[in-house]
C-alpha cells in the first residue's frame, strides 16, 4: 500500500487537489528519483507483506507496521517543526517574551479531525488488515494487480455519488480493466486462484477507493503532511485490539520477520509518503498519478526474483488488461 504524499495513502494516494489547470513543472532528476523512490518502495511492500505474513497474523502485523511509521512519521513532524522555528526566529533576537514566535501549522480539529480519524482507519488500518489477509492466501502480484483497480472504482464513484458524467472513455477502460480481474481471478497469477485471497484484495481496493475519495474532500481542509500524520496514530489507535496478539507473535517469530514488519512501517509508509509529496509538489496530477502505473510491473519482478512467484501466462494477461483499463478510465 496503498502509502498518505505525503499524501495519504499506502499505499497510493491520489494527486488531484493540489494542481492547477495548465501549471507543468520542469523534469528534474531529483523528481524523477524521488518517484522512482517511491515506486519501488510501494512495490516492494506487497513482496514484504508475503515475507512477514508467515509469521505474523493480519492485524498483528499491521499494527507494527502503523506503530514504526507512526513513530518515523512523528520525528520528521518535529524536525520539521524545529527547523520552521529556527528559520522564522530573528538572528540576533534574544530567546524571550519579546522575540517574535514562529508560526505553528494549525492543527484540525472538530468534524474536520473527527473525519481524518475516520480516514485513518478505513486506510492505514482496514486497508492495511485486508490486504495482510489477502496476501496470506495469494501471491504479491495478484494482490498488487487487484488493488490498482482502486482508481477506477474511485471514478466509478465519482459518477454514482457526486454525479460526475460517465464518458466513454471510463466506461470501456472500466470494462477492460475489470475483464483482467475475472482473468486473474479464474487463475491467479501463479496458476492457483484463490477465491477469499481473490476478495480480500478486492476489498482492499475498496478501502483505498473509500480512503482517496475522503481524502479529496478533506485536503481543502488540512495540508497532507499534517493529515497523513494524524491519520496514521489514528490508524495506529484503530488496530490497538490487535496489540496482545502483536506482543505473543513478537516473542516467537524469528527476528527477520519483525524487522520486515519495522521495514513496511518505516520504508514504504513513512519514506514511500514523503517521497510522494515531494514528486506531488513538483508534477502534474496526471504525471504523478501515471508513475503509480508502475507499481504492480515492479511488484511482479520483485516477487518472481525474489519469492519465485513465477507468473502464469493467463494471468498477465489479465494484468496487462487491468492496467490498460486503469491507464484509460483515468488518463486525462
Amino acid at each position: 500500500m496503498r502509502s498518505a504524499p505525503l499524501t495519504a495513502a499506502p499505499s497510493r494516494p491520489t494527486a488531484t487537489e493540489s494542481d492547477h489547470a495548465g501549471t507543468a513543472y520542469p523534469r528534474s532528476w531529483p523528481t524523477v528519483g524521488a518517484a522512482g523512490v517511491t515506486v519501488i518502495l510501494w512495490a516492494s511492500a506487497f513482496v514484504g507483506i508475503r515475507i512477514a505474513g508467515h509469521d505474523h497474523s493480519p492485524g498483528a502485523m499491521a499494527l507494527g507496521r502503523m506503530a514504526a511509521a507512526s513513530v518515523a512519521l512523528s520525528a520528521f513532524m518535529a524536525v520539521n517543526a524545529g527547523v520552521r522555528r529556527r528559520s522564522t526566529r530573528p538572528q540576533h533576537a534574544q530567546p524571550g517574551p519579546d522575540a517574535t514566535a514562529p508560526r505553528r501549522t494549525a492543527l484540525p480539529r472538530g468534524g474536520t479531525l473527527a473525519l481524518i480519524a475516520v480516514w485513518g482507519a478505513a486506510w492505514f488500518g482496514g486497508y492495511n488488515v485486508a490486504l495482510n489477509a489477502a496476501e496470506r492466501l495469494v501471491d504479491a502480484g495478484t494482490a498488487a494487480l487487484l488493488v490498482a483497480v482502486a482508481p477506477i472504482l474511485v471514478a466509478v464513484a465519482a459518477v454514482l455519488v457526486l454525479n460526475e458524467r460517465l464518458s466513454g472513455r471510463l466506461g470501456v477502460g472500466v470494462a477492460i480493466a475489470f475483464a483482467g480481474v475475472a482473468l486473474i481471478a479464474a487463475s491467479g497469477f501463479t496458476g492457483h486462484a484463490d477465491k477469499a485471497g481473490v476478495a480480500l484484495a478486492v476489498l482492499s481496493a475498496l478501502l483505498y477507493a473509500f480512503g482517496v475519495l475522503l481524502q479529496k474532500r478533506l485536503l481543502a481542509r488540512v495540508d497532507a503532511v499534517t493529515m497523513t500524520w494524524l491519520g496514521a496514530l489514528a490508524g495506529t489507535a484503530a488496530l490497538l485490539p490487535f496489540a496482545p496478539t502483536l506482543l505473543a507473535e513478537l516473542a516467537t517469530a524469528p527476528p527477520a520477520a519483525t524487522l520486515g514488519m519495522l521495514y513496511l512501517g518505516v520504508f514504504p509508509t513513512a519514506i514511500g509518503f514523503l517521497t510522494w509529496g515531494y514528486v506531488l509538489s513538483r508534477w502534474t496530477a496526471g504525471r504523478t498519478t501515471a508513475a503509480t502505473y508502475l507499481v504492480p510491473p515492479v511488484t511482479v519482478l520483485l516477487s518472481w526474483t525474489l519469492l519465485g512467484e513465477v507468473p502464469a501466462p493467463l494471468a498477465l494477461a489479465g494484468g496487462a488488461l487491468c492496467l490498460s483499463g486503469v491507464v484509460l478510465a483515468t488518463r486525462r
